[in-house]
């Protein structure tokens, strides 16, 4: 198996899918494995989230499984229960079909970074816990029981 570059994968910056209607998440950047070696079942991507950012909104899967292992820096995994630290070598999963909304929070004054794998389903539905919108697969977002979201 090859060995990977990171500094060679491509980058990608911005918000998740519902950030223009739930609010900004601050600073925010990616280098997608996934995109750079050509993997077509399996998400992988290292992420680094600025001090004070959050890595999405709360969301769960409802066919993907989500795997996080904290690189460097330390995260607060926010989640139904509550916050958790994580430092280093911690791992988080979310197993698919378990309502538990989830994301990551820079809660630190340094940078943390991230490694987040995920299974590839096409019809995966993402549902954001704190807003009643979802993610389908076609890309657009309905309210959280799939009926059409009023504009505005």
């Amino acid at each position: 198996m090859p060995k990977v570059d990171p500094d060679a994968l491509p980058t990608y910056d911005g918000p998740d899918a519902i950030s223009h209607l739930a609010g900004d998440l601050g600073g925010f950047a990616g280098r997608s494995i996934s995109s750079g070696c050509g993997l077509s079942q399996l998400g992988a991507n290292i992420e680094t989230l600025e001090p004070g950012s959050r890595s999405s909104h709360r969301h769960w899967h409802d066919r993907t499984d989500e795997l996080v292992v904290v690189l460097s820096g330390t995260l607060l995994l926010v989640e139904d229960a509550g916050e958790t630290p994580l430092a280093p070598g911690d791992i988080a999963a979310f197993p698919a079909g378990t309502p538990n909304g989830h994301c990551l929070r820079n809660a630190s004054a340094e940078r943390a970074t991230f490694l987040v794998l995920g299974t590839r389903d096409a019809r995966d539905i993402c549902t954001y816990s704190d807003h009643a919108l979802a993610l389908q697969p076609d890309g657009t977002i309905t309210r959280r029981d799939g009926s059409p979201r009023r504009e505005g």
